[in-house]
């Protein structure tokens, strides 16, 4: 038997990126999480963090912490029958992108009891490879699967605007979002990841601008693109859910309102722990219903 607060020091010291900010997680001492990772390295005879800024964990190290959360997810799930067994809460950590969470993710959350969240933002066409690790039981990707020891149930579409502030469109743009107009108008982008931006203007331009490139600030906030782009600063796609109220009363302008960008969502979860995410997938089954465009 591998011993439980060794393998909750490992997962803590590569998931918090220090041995100091392990010890506050795990209520202990520095010394105390080096000790119990000291002996779990020699018990399994090879390095299972690399040690730096941040520490991250070796490809032994992170099957043993995906061991470490299948452990306390089946004695989670277990205590619902047993309830002498006392589990309490259990950390569950997901992948979400961020206009999921800015939309429809929380209320689903919100109605799952028993866990404490821990959410990995990244962008949905990347989350997948966070489940790859096993650095997350779940995660809501763009990719329909399959990946292997994991079962995928599909979400719905969500669609995404291209929306500018009324002034901005006049000043940038007062023939409409042409191939000329697009490669010169600042746009917003989230991160490096994110694509949206460039998709929609291969769709509107057959490539053009997206090859020629585009001027684009960055940020990394869902409700920031939304009042960046209503103060001027950009143009950007908005998710529609938070794009519409402002469209509707013309604090926005939809640029193209006959040509949206719907991005398919799905919901993928490791098998194994699929009984103990039972409660949250049925949330977010039932949250994704009520926000996201249905086949």
């Amino acid at each position: 038997m591998l011993d439980p607060a060794q393998l909750a020091a490992l997962a803590a010291v590569h998931r918090r990126g220090s041995f100091e900010l392990a010890a506050a997680e795990l209520h202990v001492t520095p010394s105390a999480i080096s000790q119990r990772l000291k002996a779990l390295e020699e018990r399994i005879g090879t390095l299972l963090i690399r040690r730096g800024t941040p520490c991250t964990a070796t490809e032994t190290g992170l099957r043993l912490i995906r061991h470490h959360d299948e452990v306390a997810l089946l004695e989670h799930a277990l205590s619902a029958d047993l309830p002498r067994i006392g589990a309490g809460l259990a950390t569950l950590r997901i992948a979400v992108n961020a206009d999921s969470l800015a939309t429809w993710v929380i209320p689903a959350l919100a109605a799952t009891t028993g866990f404490l969240f821990d959410i990995v933002i990244d962008d949905q066409d990347v989350s997948q490879d966070w489940l790859r690790r096993g650095e997350v039981a779940a995660a809501v990707t763009s990719h329909p699967g399959p990946l292997q020891g994991c079962d995928t149930l599909p979400l719905g579409r969500l669609r995404y605007r291209a929306t500018a502030a009324p002034a901005y469109a006049a000043r940038w743009m007062p023939d409409g979002p042409t191939p000329e107009a697009l490669s010169r108008a600042p746009a917003l982008t989230f991160s490096d990841k994110d694509r949206l931006q460039h998709v929609w203007v291969d769709g509107m331009t057959g490539g053009q601008a997206s090859r020629a490139g585009f001027p684009s600030h960055r940020l990394a906030s869902s409700h920031g693109f939304v009042d960046a782009c209503r103060a001027g600063l950009g143009w950007c796609l908005n998710p529609e859910p938070l794009a519409a109220p402002l469209i509707a009363s013309g604090a926005l302008v939809d640029l193209a309102p006959d040509r949206p960008l719907d991005v398919p969502l799905h919901w993928q979860f490791a098998r194994l722990t699929a009984p103990a995410l039972a409660p949250l997938t049925r949330a977010m089954q039932t949250a994704a219903r009520a926000c996201l465009l249905q086949p």
